[in-house]
């Protein structure tokens, strides 16, 4: 997911991603711990897709 990509998304809309990203970096944590976790770079993945929304809703914020 690009930056820019998320640029062009409403407030709403990154909440609500930002719900679905945090809830799957749960689930990606307890199959981690389990041993169950197939793609161990996913929750590289979801960390920094997380962080890019909060970067464009504290952008948003600012403007």
């Amino acid at each position: 997911m690009n930056a820019s990509e998320l640029r062009q998304k409403t407030k709403e809309e990154l909440n609500s991603l930002l719900l679905e990203k945090s809830r799957e970096q749960f689930n990606l944590r307890m199959q981690k711990g389990t041993g169950q976790l197939a793609k161990p770079d996913q929750v590289k993945k979801v960390r920094r897709d997380i962080a890019r929304i909060h970067t464009i809703l504290n952008e948003m914020a600012s403007a």
